[in-house]
């Protein structure tokens, strides 16, 4: 008797246990049939809140819960009773009455119930509110999503973008995204409160709806905003805000494109949220609702204060970096030459094309005698730094050519200097940026001899320059490599010879890349040598136009020079004697030749002084052979050429002084004067201008 009274005491413990959990627990529990309709469920739950029992018992477990996906749900639920495999943890849609059919969400977890003897008597479930855990979670990976893909590029535009493509359709059905139009150009952006005259750009526009959507402003409109609307009013005191929409809202008068739009669109909620940072207006990010139901809450709000943060932040690093960038293009343009230098025996042009590794140059210098330098070179990194860098660079190389240096001793006095920028660059305090930016710089300099038709290159971490010879063949010289600019290898530079016939072109690429392509089959600079009319600035930009897409975005420089001959008849030289009367002779002939090339009177004049004392001086100091040569180019040229190695002076002599005054009078009647050495002895020489015809 006791055993029963026991096993009659739980069974009522049981009942009274499932009566209370269906009358009072939150969790929505149900007891279905093998048909999925409902033989117990629990008043209680979530989604039948003040509804009755028996006006639910009988019906379709979907149509009971007011499920939204009602085939996906009870295909599930048959799994369970065919299968006997528990669901756990499944999150479906549903509508329910108590809740006016706003949707919400819910986790639903079935068990298959049989008898001990293995009967399939139906379905236990129950059912769980997760709305608010759910949404949470989505708008967690929403801010991630924003955060992990907005803001890969330094472009503000694409910043923008990227915005718009991750908050539709997950966040919004339309998004638009404006921006201050001085901020696009990397100018500061103005303080709050926003001034009403300052004029914002439309630079993103997205919609999950099918085909074309009605647009308030097309993308690339420039206008400011009218007001007052939550739109200026959240740009003015930059708190965003969440608005109902309703055809009678009275500030659409003052902004009737945008209400026309929102009307098209049947958009039904709005947030309006700033671009803001440290006080200053960038921009406004504007999000509707039209086909997802329910309005913007206080979650939503603070979610898109999150996301207008860091867009704010990648749209200023971007900024920065636009306006770090148009400060160093303008440098480097100021930098580089407008034109290269008109010379007689050579047409040359060239492209420096900035890009994301780094910066470069390339310059053509006359020097003495006819001859050319042609120079290219680069800097690895961005930004006004790499831009400086190249200035100074550029101004050094100016400088020793000027000195007629060879062009192997003019690198390594380069790479003095380089190794000087470097470390300085390295000493800076360890956290500036530049002091993690190692100083790396490549330069080839080459000088072209059109009397001798030869040039000698020597290179500094730089690609060997290409050869097109008359002929069409194309050739690479073995040019030797020394080491890279300002690198901590010593090695020695050494120069190499190319012979350059009359009609060749030399090409000096900025990286290898670009030099393996001038080699290719379908490389315009093939085609050079048989146009020889093409010029040489359409030949750089063909080249430039068949570069192939990978490279379009590296950095780009290239030198293109094709040489030409010099005229015979503008060149005149005379071997002297080593005796008194050299100067006398030297003199003669240079009136001579000065009178067949009707150069001007004081011209000629000075000249003549020039020679007598560069003849004098010769012969005190120098040794013979001397040779006097005359050349007439963009100016007249005058050297005279001896064996020994001694270096002039030029001093200032005092007035009780019988001598010393033959440099100085040189130097006064002349533009430029200089001595460059040879392996057998010396050069002086001087340039003087030309008298207008």
């Amino acid at each position: 008797m006791a055993e029963g009274r026991g096993g009659s005491d739980a069974r009522d413990a049981g009942m009274a246990t499932l009566d209370a959990l269906f009358a009072r627990s939150p969790i929505g529990l149900a007891v279905l049939d093998t048909d999925l309709r409902v033989l117990r469920i629990s008043t209680a739950g979530p989604t039948v809140r003040d509804l009755r029992e028996e006006d639910l018992v009988g019906r379709p477990i979907p149509d009971a819960h007011h499920v939204v996906e009602e085939k996906t749900a009870r295909d599930l639920l048959r799994g369970v009773l065919k299968d006997g495999v528990p669901v756990q943890g499944r999150v479906m849609r549903a509508r329910p009455p108590a809740d006016n059919g706003q949707e919400r969400l819910y986790e639903i977890s079935a068990f298959r119930l049989e008898e001990r003897s293995g009967t399939v008597l139906g379905v236990a479930m129950t059912v769980v509110d997760v709305t608010d855990r759910e949404r949470a979670r989505i708008r967690l990976g929403i801010l991630d999503a924003v955060r992990e893909c907005v803001g890969r590029t330094l472009d503000v535009v694409a910043t923008c973008q990227e915005l718009a493509e991750e908050l539709v359709p997950a966040f919004a059905d339309v998004a638009v995204v404006e921006v201050v139009d001085a901020v696009i150009r990397g100018d500061d952006p103005p303080l709050s409160p926003l001034p009403r005259d300052v004029r914002l750009r439309r630079v993103a526009f997205r919609s999950n709806a099918a085909g074309a959507q009605p647009q308030a402003y097309p993308v690339g409109d420039v206008r400011a905003i009218p007001g007052p609307t939550p739109y200026s009013q959240a740009v003015a005191d930059l708190r965003p805000r969440a608005v109902a929409l309703r055809p009678d809202l009275p500030w659409f008068t003052a902004d009737p494109a945008r209400a026309r739009a929102i009307s098209e669109t049947g958009s039904h909620s709005l947030l309006a949220v700033p671009l803001d940072l440290r006080g200053a207006v960038i921009g406004l990010v504007c999000l509707y609702r039209a086909g997802t139901p329910g309005a913007y809450d206080e979650d939503d709000l603070e979610l898109a204060r999150d996301v207008a943060r860091h867009t704010a932040l990648c749209i200023d690093n971007a900024r920065r970096y636009t306006r770090d960038h148009t400060v160093a293009a303008t440098v480097l343009r100021h930098i580089l030459p407008l034109f290269p230098a008109s010379l007689t025996a050579l047409e040359s042009a060239g492209i420096a094309r900035p890009g994301e590794g780094g910066s470069g140059w390339f310059d053509t210098i006359g020097l003495s005698g006819a001859r050319t330098a042609l120079v290219a070179g680069t800097v690895a990194g961005g930004g006004i730094q790499a831009a400086a860098t190249v200035g100074q660079l550029r101004t050094v190389v100016h400088s020793f050519a000027a000195l007629d240096l060879d062009p192997e001793e003019l690198l390594a006095r380069l790479n003095d200097t380089a190794a000087l920028l470097a470390a300085e660059r390295a000493a800076v305090p360890p956290g500036t940026p530049l002091h993690r930016e190692p100083l790396t710089a490549s330069c080839v300099y080459g000088v072209y001899d059109p009397l001798t038709r030869m040039c000698t290159v020597a290179r500094a971490g730089h690609p060997a320059p290409v050869v097109v010879h008359p002929d069409g063949t194309v050739d690479r010289p073995d040019t030797p490599a020394g080491p890279g600019l300002g690198s901590r290898d010593r090695a020695p530079f050494a120069a190499d010879h190319i012979r350059l016939p009359h009609g060749s072109v030399i090409a000096f690429a900025g990286n290898a890349v670009l030099a393996s392509h001038l080699t290719c089959e379908r490389s315009p600079l093939r085609l050079a040598v048989a146009d020889g009319d093409q010029p040489v600035q359409q030949l750089c930009d063909d080249i430039l136009y068949g570069l192939p897409a990978d490279m379009e975005a590296d950095d780009a420089v290239l030198l293109v020079a094709r040489t030409r001959p010099f005229p015979c008849d503008r060149i005149a030289a005379r071997r002297l004697d080593d005796e008194p009367t050299a100067a006398a002779t030297a003199r003669r002939y240079a009136r001579d030749r000065l009178a067949d090339w009707r150069v001007g009177q004081e011209t000629a004049l000075n000249a003549e002084l020039i020679v007598s004392e560069l003849v004098t001086n010769a012969l005190r100091y120098g040794g013979s052979p001397l040779e006097l040569r005359l050349i007439l180019d963009r100016g007249l040229t005058c050297e005279v050429s001896d064996c020994s190695a001694t270096a002039p002076h030029l001093r200032h002599a005092r007035t009780t002084d019988e001598g010393g005054r033959g440099l100085f009078i040189v130097s006064q009647l002349s533009q430029a004067w200089g001595t460059r050495y040879s392996s057998d002895g010396k050069t002086v020489w001087t340039e003087q201008a030309l008298e207008p015809p």
